[in-house]
């Protein structure tokens, strides 16, 4: 655990220089920032040394198909009250980005990680984490991601018996049925947008039964937990029923949601609900998402949703009607090839706004759009429906590999 002076032996110290430095000649080459090379590059030297990086810190894990880099960060800024921090802050969350980041981290106390779903019980083995946060679990990237039942049960079979304390989102069935083979869980009342990942009970296949904000398998009887912390409006109510106000610069109810997970998580550490809300405030912008940019006289909000789940949060949080918006899908490899999830999102919420298709899969989108009577214009690309944009700040919404693209051009 934290504490121990050096626990890297002399080939991990080789390992972690040498992958610093594959990092630097790919930064200096313009080929992004470095960390997934230069972790691969270190992780070939010395296969054991993500856990010795590991040793030597307090980590929380932080796992789900959305919002996880947004809570990384948000529990990096509360637990940096306790000590300093060390985090994969620009979501590199497979194994050679999580080894690249820690690396970065000589003096840290605390390792906050984002973990790609499909890893998570492996790095768990690895990092012996103090901490797991688990928000949700829904489809996405439907090409080559098992689906969510199957990611359910491997979360639930690696984390049986862990000695971690698992922060899990007591609305989502599926999270709640991979948390329940943990000993020691605290349950967050954080909500649950999207449901259609969740009519079936996972642990028997019954139908699921969804009274109000409750759930539970008329066959089985799995049910919704208890929560200890909740969301409540604009408050967080912690075990002991004190309300703390959320203050966030971040927008939307999906945001108030981490939060209410990230506090939880700072008391497993001892950072009371006020201090690490109050640190939460500082955080404006996760790898550009929510940044407001200008680019050819216009202000451009930039929004990420890469899954059914992610466009449903965004599209309860963009300004109302006529405000135009922009929307980009790509199907690169990092997206998922498959564009079959398009008819999952209810496109029918944005009726009423000026609609602008670009990316990728624009005529994908824009087959989808018809399909739900929305009035749209297909450009070639980003500048184009800027110009043809009418007047007023532009909602610009993104799949992951577009968001990218869009960064690059506004120069984010």
């Amino acid at each position: 655990m934290a504490g121990n002076s050096d626990p890297l032996t002399p080939r991990a110290k080789l390992a972690v220089t040498a992958g610093k430095a594959v990092a630097a000649a790919s930064r200096a080459a313009g080929r992004g920032s470095g960390s997934v090379i230069g972790g691969r590059v270190a992780l070939k030297l010395d296969p054991d040394l993500l856990a010795r990086l590991a040793q030597s810190l307090d980590v929380t894990l932080v796992s789900a198909t959305n919002g996880k880099t947004t809570t990384t960060r948000l529990i990096a800024e509360a637990l940096g009250a306790a000590g300093p921090v060390v985090s994969n802050a620009l979501g590199a969350n497979m194994p050679a980005g999580i080894t690249s980041a820690l690396a970065g981290g000589s003096d840290a106390k605390f390792g906050v990680i984002e973990v790609d779903e499909k890893y998570l019980a492996g790095v768990a083995r690895d990092t012996d984490p103090k901490c797991i946060a688990l928000l949700n679990l829904s489809r996405d990237q439907l090409d080559r991601a098992a689906e969510t039942r199957m990611l359910a049960e491997n979360w639930r079979e690696g984390l049986a018996g862990s000695k971690a304390v698992v922060v899990a989102n007591a609305d989502d069935p599926l999270v709640v049925w991979a948390a329940s083979s943990s000993p020691n869980v605290i349950w967050v009342a954080a909500g649950q947008m999207w449901k259609d990942d969740a009519w079936s009970c996972p642990s028997c296949g019954g139908v699921m039964q969804r009274p109000g904000d409750d759930w539970f398998c008329g066959e089985c009887g799995f049910r919704r937990p208890t929560p200890s912390w909740s969301l409540s409006g604009d408050h967080v109510l912690d075990p002991h029923g004190s309300a703390w106000p959320i203050h966030l610069q971040l927008p939307g109810r999906a945001n108030k949601a981490n939060a209410a997970s990230s506090a939880a998580v700072a008391a497993v550490f001892g950072v009371p609900p006020q201090v690490a809300l109050e640190r939460m405030y500082r955080v404006q912008a996760v790898a550009g998402r929510y940044d407001v940019v200008q680019f050819m006289q216009r202000d451009l909000r930039l929004l990420l949703a890469k899954n059914p789940a992610g466009w449903l949060e965004t599209f309860s949080l963009i300004d109302p009607p006529p405000t135009p918006v922009i929307l980009s899908v790509n199907a690169r490899g990092a997206d998922g090839t498959d564009t079959s999830w398009l008819w999952d999102v209810d496109y029918t919420r944005l009726t009423g706004h000026p609609i602008f298709v670009v990316g990728d899969r624009k005529l994908d989108l824009a087959v989808r759009l018809e399909v739900a009577n929305q009035h749209f214009q297909v450009c070639d690309n980003l500048d184009q429906a800027v110009q043809m944009a009418p007047p007023g700040r532009i909602e610009v919404i993104a799949n992951y590999t577009a968001f990218q693209d869009l960064r690059r051009r506004v120069g984010n």
